[in-house]
Parts: C-alpha cells; sequence; structure tokens
C-alpha cells in the first residue's frame, strides 16, 4: 500500500463547501475592470481587511490604497491592464481597513484578463512579513551606527600608541617592541574584521553588473601575495554589490596565499552547473574534520589569524542570496565554490 487514497474512498468536494471556501481563505480575491472599478470582492474581504463585499463593489480600487502608495499602485495597476505579455505584475502598499486605520498589504494580478476584459486581482495581508523587514533594518542600523563608533573609539588609541611605539622602536629597537608591534597589528586587523562582520550581513538594496576578472585582479593587487599566482578562467560579469564582492574575493584569496603557502596558485573559474564560481588553490588543503568549522566566528587554523576572515566571506554571500560551500580541489587544495549568483 502507498498510503494514498483512490478515487474510490477519497471524500467529494460538493458545491457548498466550494461556496465556502472564498470566505476561509487567508487572501482575497478581486475582480477590477481596465478602468480599475472592482467587480467582485470574495466575502474573506470581511475578515482579512473588515469590510462587506458589497462596501467595496462599484468602486474604484486607488479608493483603498493609502495616498502616499496610490500613484505607484496605480502604476502597477496601468502596466497590467497596457501590457501586450503575459507576466505577473505584483505591489506592496498600505491598504485601508473598515475602522479608518491601515495594514500593508500585497497584490499580484496577471496581465492576462478573462473572456469579459477582466482582470483577477489576488491580495494578501504582510503587515508581519513588513513588521519583522522594518525591525531587521532598524537593528541592521543600529548595528553599522555602533560598529563605527566602537571602531573609531578603537582606531584612536591605537594609532596614538602606534606612534609611540615607533618613536620608541627607532631610539631603542629590541625583539620585545616588535612583539608589541605584532600585537598592534592584529588589533588593527581585528577592528578592521569586526566592523566588515557587523556590516557583512546587511540586506543589499543595490547591485550592478561587475565585471568578475577585473574585479579579481584588482582584489589580487591589493593582497599581500608573494609569488603566488592568479589564474581568472572566468569571463563574465556578475549583478553584485561592488564593494562587498571585492571584500570576499580579497578575504578568499588571501585565505589562499595564507594557508596555501606564498607559491600557491589560485584559479578562479566558472562552475560546470552555470550558477557560480569556484576560488580553488593548489595549496595543501583544508582537512576533512575542520572544514564544517571554516565559516564560523573566530575559527582560526592559524595563531595570527582573526578568525573572522571566511565568516565575513559567508556573510556577505548571504546578503546576496549565494551559497558558499567548500570542498577539496583537484590538486589536493581548498576549493571554495559560490552558487547562487546571476551572470549576465
Amino acid at each position: 500500500m502507498d498510503g494514498g487514497m483512490d478515487e474510490s474512498t477519497a471524500p467529494a468536494v460538493d458545491e457548498a463547501l466550494l461556496a465556502e471556501i472564498p470566505v476561509h481563505s487567508t487572501n482575497v480575491l478581486s475582480v477590477i475592470d481596465a478602468s480599475g472599478e472592482i467587480k467582485y470582492v470574495s466575502p474573506s474581504i470581511e475578515r482579512v481587511f473588515g469590510y462587506r463585499p458589497a462596501e467595496l463593489q462599484g468602486k474604484q480600487a486607488g479608493e483603498v490604497f493609502h495616498p502616499d502608495d496610490r500613484k505607484r499602485v496605480l502604476a502597477a495597476l496601468e502596466a497590467v491592464v497596457s501590457s501586450d505579455d503575459y507576466r505577473l505584475e505584483t505591489a506592496e502598499y498600505r491598504h485601508t481597513l473598515a475602522d479608518g486605520g491601515y495594514c500593508w498589504a500585497e497584490s499580484s494580478a496577471s496581465t492576462n484578463p478573462t473572456s469579459q476584459g477582466y482582470y483577477v486581482v489576488n491580495t494578501r495581508d504582510v503587515s508581519v512579513r513588513k513588521q519583522r523587514e522594518q525591525e531587521l533594518e532598524r537593528t541592521n542600523e543600529q548595528l553599522d551606527r555602533f560598529a563605527s563608533v566602537v571602531s573609531h573609539d578603537l582606531r584612536n588609541p591605537l594609532s596614538v600608541a602606534q606612534g609611540y611605539l615607533d618613536l620608541a622602536a627607532a631610539a631603542h629597537p629590541s625583539d620585545a617592541l616588535d612583539t608589541v608591534a605584532a600585537a598592534l597589528g592584529r588589533m588593527e586587523l581585528l577592528i578592521d574584521d569586526l566592523l566588515s562582520l557587523a556590516r557583512g550581513g546587511t540586506r543589499i538594496d543595490k547591485t550592478e553588473l561587475v565585471d568578475l576578472a577585473a574585479l579579481a585582479e584588482g582584489c589580487w593587487r591589493n593582497v599581500s601575495t608573494g609569488d603566488a599566482a592568479l589564474v581568472v578562467a572566468v569571463d563574465r560579469r556578475i549583478r553584485a554589490d561592488r564593494s562587498r564582492l571585492e571584500q570576499l574575493l580579497e578575504n578568499l584569496l588571501r585565505n589562499s596565499v595564507e594557508h596555501g603557502g606564498e607559491e600557491v596558485t589560485v584559479t578562479i573559474a566558472e562552475l560546470d552547473s552555470g550558477d557560480g564560481i569556484s576560488i580553488a588553490d593548489d595549496g595543501p588543503g583544508i582537512d576533512s574534520d575542520t572544514r564544517a568549522q571554516v565559516f564560523d566566528r573566530g575559527y582560526s587554523s592559524t595563531s595570527g589569524g582573526t578568525g573572522f576572515g571566511l565568516a565575513i566571506v559567508a556573510e556577505i554571500a548571504e546578503a546576496h542570496g549565494w551559497t558558499i560551500s567548500l570542498a577539496e580541489a583537484e590538486t589536493g587544495g581548498a576549493r571554495f565554490e559560490l552558487t547562487g549568483i546571476d551572470f549576465e
């Protein structure tokens, strides 16, 4: 037995039940004509927005939009009515409530009219989602401000300490002062990485087409590479936030050089699947037992590392909607794969 029902045992859906469905739906179905007049609205409107269907029938759809959103939503409606191509238009806006208030709603309509020339609009309440998005945006803004203040307040005393250290080292060179210099350098790296980590996961609102090969070669020049070599075997443009993509690539390239040695070769190539890229090196690779930890904050396989470099990479990838994974390269080195990328 497959655990399912055959047609003889499945309960029939009668007309009475079908008539109840519009009342219990979590969405509101509306029918409008080309002028935007509401010809029909499902009974679920009363539970979702508080109106009785008869209160809205015959009115213009724009009357239920918040005044500040009306022009934008009507433009989307006009695009539905005037389009010759089949597509789905979606608009997010504030919908009036029967008690005079507003809630956030999302409406979708296809450009394909009914045989009578009407358009079917599907509307749902998205207030909870919108509230979460706004809370996340406020949290990210607060985090960004906090990170900037902390960074500024830490850099000032660090700069003073570095200045006096340079004077002391010039007058009295010693191994002890070299140790202090290394500690201050590590503090500076930590500040940079913590600031990047705080900003790396924030949502990306603006992207642009970036020449991947040109950006990768620029990143390579920004990294201390010694006698290492870079091979860019991909000639594509990628849609991304240029600044954050640059930081992602620099961190991955720096990781390959630091762990693979100064004579390592790093290759950037397009994946066979066509939905991403790989950054692979011919170094000693990363032990299979620790691969699951490399993206964790604070994890480092070297004593001089901050443990944030690959965590920042993961944050930036996630902010773009990409997925990053670690595997073993054909040469035995480390191979990072970024998937979900939009190529042009």
